[in-house]
């Protein structure tokens, strides 16, 4: 049961909610539970949640485009740089605060989900295997 909410809260840290997942994943550990299996579950998670964002960026940009909120010449414009550049922000979107906008505005820009997936599965892995790290030799 552990594990499995561990996942949810991932879950639900990575979409726009204001959430974090790393105290349940310290709390996990500190229980002994299987860390291989927490950093699975926390990562699958959180990634899904990225998902999330990426999918209402996607679907989300009509509405903003008829909203007036966007432009049809400066979502062309953002997708130019973003495909040069962007790419790369993604590596944050581990981050508080900009990590989840951050995936959000790679489906506004209908950035390659390919791409996305593995970046952010990359960014999102390494957090997790670093706060894991960080406990299990930060505190002998």
């Amino acid at each position: 049961m552990n594990y499995i909410s561990l996942f949810f809260v991932s879950l639900i840290s990575a979409t726009l909610f204001p959430m974090g997942s790393e105290a349940l994943l310290i709390y996990n550990l500190n229980e002994n539970h299987n860390i291989y299996l927490l950093i699975i579950f926390a990562t699958f998670g959180n990634v899904l949640g990225s998902c999330i964002n990426y999918y209402l960026g996607f679907k989300g940009e009509e509405y903003l485009e008829r909203k007036s909120f966007l432009k049809k010449d400066k979502i062309l414009k953002y997708k130019s740089f973003y495909s040069k550049y962007g790419s790369y922000s993604l590596l944050l979107s581990w981050m508080p605060i900009i990590g989840d906008p951050l995936t959000f505005i790679a489906g506004v820009l209908k950035y390659s989900f390919k791409k996305f997936l593995l970046l952010v599965f990359l960014a999102k892995f390494l957090r997790y295997l670093f706060v894991a790290i960080i406990f299990i030799y930060g505190f002998e």
